[in-house]
């Protein structure tokens, strides 16, 4: 049984794997014998790519679905999440994927269950699977991490990508730099211009502005964010040739992001989507121990 709470308790041998695994997964080389397994999805929090690719990812494999509705659920009488994840491991469930908005919720958890948790995103802390699917995003255009340049463009502050992406990246020998609105930074991160970093850098990740975190609404109209922040049509020309463009979504168009931007030539920003099916399958596998040869 291995659990997924963050990358730092990966080391980066167990992540190169991991990416070598879902890799495998893309070129339909993958074990889909696991149909007596069951995996629950409990997402107390809204999500769209994550919950859905980790739904494919676990039909492709062969696994049973359990999707959880947390709107009717018995935590509307009252009911603990611990105790509303100790019921799914009650059914005889084999795995579970879990969002919260609770930052590192799988400490009341760990040493108390007997089956493995994906975590799909904690607060605005960690995002694992997120981070290995641009991970892997980057490793298929460029072949390697060490010595790239990368920016993240906006909120940092309450960006769980950010946090868990900056960690790993660094450790893997990326260089990582951080830009936007100054109420959104985080000390202990290199700052730079956002128009520098586009001319710069290889790699210009988006961020979503996280508003639904914020104890106060943006200082700055989406206008302005856009004007000063977001990647237009004429800031894609200034880019590298090889550089690319990331996001992990949902992106705002019109604010972080121009329309005409979100599918050009340097954006990544759906095949960093599909390859989310890929990384979710390889991290099954892996809490299964159905890891490949």
């Amino acid at each position: 049984m291995k659990n997924l709470f963050r990358l730092k308790d990966c080391t980066a041998e167990e992540i190169q794997h991991i990416l070598d695994t879902a890799e495998e997964c893309r070129k339909g080389v993958y074990d889909d014998s696991l149909c007596n397994k069951i995996v629950a999805n409990c997402f107390f929090e809204p999500s769209t790519r994550t919950q859905y690719s980790f739904n494919t990812a676990e039909l492709r494999l062969g696994c049973k679905v359990i999707t959880f509705n947390p709107a009717g659920s018995s935590l509307a009488k009252g009911e603990s999440f611990y105790d509303t994840v100790k019921t799914f491991e009650s059914f005889g469930i084999d795995a579970i994927v879990i969002r919260s908005a609770e930052d590192e919720y799988y400490r009341c958890l760990d040493g108390h269950l007997g089956i493995p948790v994906l975590n799909a995103g904690d607060g605005k802390k960690d995002h694992p699977t997120q981070s290995l699917l641009d991970l892997l995003t980057i490793r298929q255009e460029f072949g390697h991490f060490e010595g790239l340049k990368i920016a993240m463009v906006g909120d940092i502050r309450y960006s769980r990508v950010a946090h868990t992406n900056i960690e790993v990246m660094e450790r893997l020998g990326m260089k990582c730099y951080v830009s936007g609105p100054e109420e959104y930074r985080e000390e202990g991160y290199e700052f730079i211009d956002f128009d520098q970093a586009v001319k710069e850098m290889d790699i210009v990740m988006l961020l979503r502005v996280q508003n639904e975190r914020h104890e106060r609404p943006m200082q700055i109209s989406t206008e302005e964010y856009h004007q000063r922040y977001g990647m237009t049509a004429e800031r894609v020309k200034q880019m590298k040739e090889n550089a690319i463009i990331m996001h992990p979504a949902p992106f705002n168009r019109g604010v972080e992001i121009a329309d005409e931007a979100v599918e050009c030539s340097h954006s990544r920003i759906f095949k960093q989507i599909q390859n989310g099916v890929y990384v979710r399958m390889a991290v099954i596998l892996r809490a299964m121990e159905k890891e490949h040869e």
